[in-house]
């Protein structure tokens, strides 16, 4: 059975999760009203957003995307302690994590709960830095349930031993509310999107770099109430963009696709792979660039590494950048991505798993793997999501260049995180 499907057009790519979620958190301490443009509808941001307004935030949807915010009312503002309330984060450990910084400086009690995938995650790496500020956290062996007991936290110096965005903007989100000085390093530096929307609200937040790493200073903060619009997910992208460069006679134009440094490791990956992609009409919104993305279908790939600093801007992009590893002329190679052995699934060991099974050269290692390319896809079989939404839109761009009948299970888990993403290809696809 001959593949012969290929994609053409322009879209334009849904909003940005983290930011959205991020920006729905920050709305909630104003204490005012503010509009959200182009804020993400995925089930992770609607867990978010359903937890905030049982803590008593307003909204009003002016159309799809946008929204009015109304935080001056909410429960926050009360003296007294706030009694046990369970909040459901769903299937989104960002809701969890980050959260959890806010609520261990608040005045509420919260119990975090979530569903049988998020019940598995660890929260560890929040717990203890959270404790070592004199958080009061209760948790079944460091994963959900967990309860908080809101209470006044000491500033600390706190070096993560990973570069984690979500342990990251915890840590800030309770230093937030702290008189003096705290400091968070990484040794590489992650994802920045609550750094740069603090300073656009007008925060006391310093970022840079000295011989101990990368840290970000923050201490409590009067927040400016100033309208926000989110751009394109350039996580979402990178399916669009990957299946562009590996379908022949394919040509994709994705417009407003955030390219904040700390996220654009795609790009190095694709300049080292040589695909044919451009950049174009680059601005900036709400302290974030974007720009429009082309990528044309490439037919000599060249192979890559990936691994070091490269990993936390690229994270979540490496299930979809190990299909394209297959398309290469060469041998690829992702390193020091143990991380992806603890997001919604054991990516690293279903990557190698679900490769194997459709004859693709590929090595597990504990932090990563080896790709063989070029493979020729052309085999029928099952695979199975584990209901991870990346693993799951990977399968789908595979079977597009399949030539045998792929039985995807759990499909349906892409809702959690790109609703959207179904009727986007219905738009591009087309049949010689």
């Amino acid at each position: 059975m001959e593949n012969k499907i290929y994609l053409k057009g322009e879209i334009t790519i849904p909003p940005d999760k983290s930011i959205s979620h991020r920006s729905l958190i920050l709305a909630f301490l104003l204490n005012s009203k503010i509009k959200i443009k182009n804020l993400s509808l995925c089930e992770d941001c609607i867990s978010t957003l359903k937890i905030l307004e049982k803590l008593g935030l307003k909204y009003e949807f002016l159309s799809k995307n946008e929204l009015i915010l109304d935080s001056s009312n909410t429960l926050k503002s009360n003296s007294s302690n706030i009694e046990n309330i369970e909040l459901d984060c769903g299937n989104s450990g960002t809701t969890t994590r980050l959260l959890s910084g806010f609520f261990a400086r608040s005045n509420y009690k919260v119990t975090l709960i979530g569903d049988e995938s998020l019940s598995k995650r660890p929260m560890k790496r929040i717990i203890e830095p959270l404790e070592q500020m004199g958080a009061k956290i209760t948790s079944n062996n460091n994963k959900l349930p967990m309860t908080i007991e809101g209470t006044k936290l000491k500033n600390i110096e706190y070096f993560s031993p990973i570069a984690s965005a979500q342990v990251k903007s915890c840590l800030i989100l309770a230093g937030l509310g702290i008189e003096n000085v705290t400091t968070v390093y990484e040794p590489i530096l992650s994802r920045n999107h609550t750094e740069l929307m603090l300073k656009y609200l007008g925060a006391d937040i310093v970022c840079s770099k000295d011989k101990k790493g990368y840290y970000t200073k923050i201490k409590k903060s009067n927040l400016n109430p100033k309208d926000i619009e989110i751009v394109g997910d350039i996580s979402s992208a990178a399916f669009f963009m990957a299946a562009s460069a590996i379908i022949p006679n394919s040509s994709i134009k994705i417009k407003n696709v955030g390219i904040n440094p700390t996220r654009t490791g795609i790009l190095n990956v694709f300049d080292t792979a040589q695909i044919d992609y451009e950049l174009s009409n680059q601005k900036t919104l709400s302290n974030e660039l974007c720009a429009d993305i082309t990528v044309n279908y490439t037919k000599n790939i060249k192979p890559f590494k990936i691994s070091g600093d490269l990993i936390p801007r690229l994270i979540d992009e490496i299930p979809i950048l190990a299909l394209l590893a297959t398309q290469a002329q060469g041998i690829c190679e992702v390193s020091n991505a143990q991380d992806l052995r603890n997001k919604e699934s054991d990516r690293i060991k279903t990557i190698v798993r679900s490769f194997s099974t459709l004859g693709v050269d590929i090595k597990e290692k504990e932090d990563g793997f080896i790709i063989k390319g070029k493979v020729d896809f052309n085999k029928s079989a099952t695979l199975e999501t584990f209901l991870d939404h990346r693993l799951a839109m990977t399968y789908y761009i595979l079977s597009l260049i399949n030539k045998q009948k792929l039985t995807i299970k759990g499909l349906d888990c892409i809702n959690t995180s790109f609703p959207e993403f179904f009727n986007l290809i219905k738009q591009l696809k087309y049949e010689n």
